[in-house]
């Protein structure tokens, strides 16, 4: 049964990580603690893991299949998306020495804080314009190393500073796909290499922090919904899109703080 809910997630996650760049982290973190939960206080280790390992393939697909003219917008950030690479390795050395219920009130505090900014300061509800601002380099490993250590993914920090700058979200959205894929990459290595062996209690189905068997349940859920959302997707008007984004984010974190106070 806990398999076939994996899916159903991933069914989910699909839906995000094609419609509002953010899947793997979001939607996967909460439901990998309450997955995991036999681990004790490594349960959120092993989500936050595991969920490096969803975004990396979720984001590739997701960037594949997304329009060239799209993603033809980041061209001369090679500076952005190796500091991004950087941070990322920061964020997950800092979460293999942090411990996992502190992750997950980092995960929650930090939801919160963005819901608040996205409906309190002015750009992320408003209609996004043409000539849109890029996403300046200098914030390449504040983005990365945050992402990495609360196992997010970068599209929590990206879309917001990118409607900042005036991106539609359409356009937001997608390029949060390469962007998270730059940061969850270096982290997963990390995680994958340097996670200090299988958690105390685990069983078959591990490498090292990442529980291999549940990334491959939300996988199979996810896949097949991005690409076929990102070419067939519905059409959403531009404000509507970000209050969808909103709305998503508050089921994050109420879903989130459920799993603590459990």
């Amino acid at each position: 049964m806990s398999a076939l809910i994996l899916v159903l997630v991933g069914v989910a996650s699909g839906v995000t990580t094609a419609l509002f760049g953010f899947g793997g982290g979001f939607v996967a973190v909460p439901v990998l603690v309450w997955a995991d939960a036999a681990l004790g206080d490594d349960a959120t280790r092993v989500a936050v893991a595991t969920s490096s390992v969803l975004m990396v393939v979720a984001a590739a697909v997701a960037t594949a299949s997304t329009p060239r003219a799209v993603v033809a917008e980041l061209r001369g950030s090679r500076r952005l998306l190796g500091l991004l690479a950087v941070g990322g390795v920061l964020g997950a050395v800092a979460a293999r020495h942090v411990p996992g219920d502190a992750i997950a009130v980092g995960f929650v505090a930090y939801l919160l804080l963005t819901i608040v900014a996205v409906t309190v300061r002015p750009g992320f509800l408003e209609e996004g314009v043409d000539g849109a601002r890029p996403i300046g380099p200098g914030a390449g490993i504040p983005i990365g190393s945050v992402a990495a250590f609360l196992g997010v993914g970068g599209s929590v920090v990206t879309v917001p500073l990118m409607r900042r700058n005036g991106h539609r979200m359409a356009v937001a959205t997608a390029l949060a796909n390469p962007l998270t894929l730059a940061v969850a990459l270096p982290a997963t290595a990390v995680f994958l290499l340097c996670s200090g062996g299988r958690p105390a209690g685990a069983g078959a189905g591990f490498v090292g922090a990442v529980d291999l068997r549940a990334a491959a349940a939300l996988l199979v859920g996810s896949l097949p919904v991005i690409v076929l959302l990102r070419r067939r997707g519905p059409r959403l008007s531009d404000r509507a899109h970000a209050r969808w984004y909103v709305g998503l984010l508050v089921v994050v974190t109420v879903a989130m703080t459920a799993s603590l106070l459990r």
